[in-house]
């Protein structure tokens, strides 16, 4: 008898799906406030804003640094000699969310027409390695980086921009003390890519996404929405310096409160996720994608990723952005065309070998007909 219940149990199990931990999609809100609306308002004492003084804009002095350091991006030779014919590398660094999001960027990138030739975009960032690993030089993390550099066929020496979006797994402590040791650890990030990449020029730096939905403690609410007063901090602390190298400043600003709709209507569901609450699932692997698209075609900091002249007097250039879904829809079709274009050429040799063969037998035909 109790093989037969074991029999039937072990056939129950058989049958019946098991569920893995879901992410809590009840906390669709966490009535915090993105920095840029929160504007001259406080959290926690902390002024909000992206600049000094709770603006959205950096200074007219920083902002001028900003265009002339993108001015100093031109194509170079894997030597790092400015070349016409050379390449531009923009390179991501971070963690598991930053590749993610930045391959489904680079699949964008790769079909968006704005994008300069030059450029080549390449995903440094990595699954498991947090700020902390990444403040180290010498750690594996950035052998990887060569790795991939080197399969992209671009060198060290071409890495001119990098978009940098970090957390600190498994954080602990209050503000602003917890956010304070990632501002350390980004400024050191920043640090050791000058020190590989000499002639980068820009770091783009980008808060967390919203994290209310996590089940974890990988990195959740508010320690998510404070990553972007280390980052706004990192900042001020270079506008203090404009014309140091490389010239720091926002990348896009990817926070919103859940399903709170920003000014701009960018929200986060909990459909965007995966299970635990942390990792972006398509969706938001999308809209970052987009987000970023937005930020490179747009930005008057960004004129070299357009192949457009800078100047230190030059205006912000406009977004041409079409939708995520636009651009992918267009790079799938691009690649369906692609794939069939064999089969394409085989069906018209084809019909070209049946009408030389019908021709001859017409040809013969008539032939036969004058003979007789």
């Amino acid at each position: 008898m109790r093989y037969v219940v074991l029999a039937l149990a072990l056939a129950l199990l058989s049958v019946t799906p098991l569920t893995a931990a879901a992410a809590d999609c009840a906390r669709t809100t966490s009535g915090l406030v993105p920095l840029p609306e929160l504007g001259t308002g406080t959290y926690k004492g902390t002024q909000g804003g992206l600049y000094p003084g709770g603006a959205n804009t950096p200074p007219p002095a920083y902002a001028a640094e900003g265009r002339r350091a993108a001015s100093e991006i031109v194509p170079r030779a894997p030597s790092g000699r400015a070349d016409a014919a050379g390449k531009v590398v923009l390179l991501s660094i971070g963690m598991s969310n930053t590749t993610q999001e930045f391959a489904a960027f680079v699949r964008v990138a790769q079909a968006d027409a704005v994008r300069d030739a030059n450029v080549v975009v390449v995903d440094g960032a990595q699954g498991g390695q947090d700020a902390r690993d990444w403040s180290d030089p010498k750690h594996a993390t950035w052998g990887q980086v060569d790795n991939r550099l080197k399969k992209a066929g671009v060198t060290a020496a071409q890495v001119q921009a990098v978009w940098l979006k970090q957390a600190i797994a498994r954080p602990g402590g209050d503000f602003p003390t917890s956010s304070a040791q990632l501002e350390t650890a980004l400024a050191k990030i920043i640090e050791n890519a000058k020190a590989r990449y000499p002639n980068l020029a820009q770091v783009f730096v980008s808060p967390r996404t919203y994290a209310g939905y996590a089940i974890t403690d990988l990195n959740p609410e508010p320690y998510a929405y404070e990553t972007g007063f280390a980052v706004k901090r990192l900042v001020e602390r270079r506008v203090r310096e404009p014309s140091a190298r490389p010239w720091i400043g926002w990348g896009p600003y990817l926070w919103a409160d859940g399903t709170k709709a920003r000014a701009d209507g960018l929200t986060w569901a909990c459909s965007d996720v995966q299970n635990d609450g942390v990792h972006p699932g398509p969706t938001g692997e999308a809209k970052v994608a987009q987000q970023l698209q937005a930020f490179f075609n747009g930005s008057e900091f960004t004129t070299w990723y357009r192949g457009e002249p800078s100047g230190a007097g030059s205006e912000p250039a406009r977004a041409t952005t079409p939708p995520v879904a636009d651009a992918v829809a267009a790079a799938t079709q691009a690649a369906v065309v692609a794939a069939n274009e064999p089969m394409r050429w085989m069906w018209f040799g084809a019909g070209v070998v049946m009408l030389l063969i019908a021709l001859a037998t017409m040809l013969t035909l008539r032939r036969r007909r004058h003979s007789s």
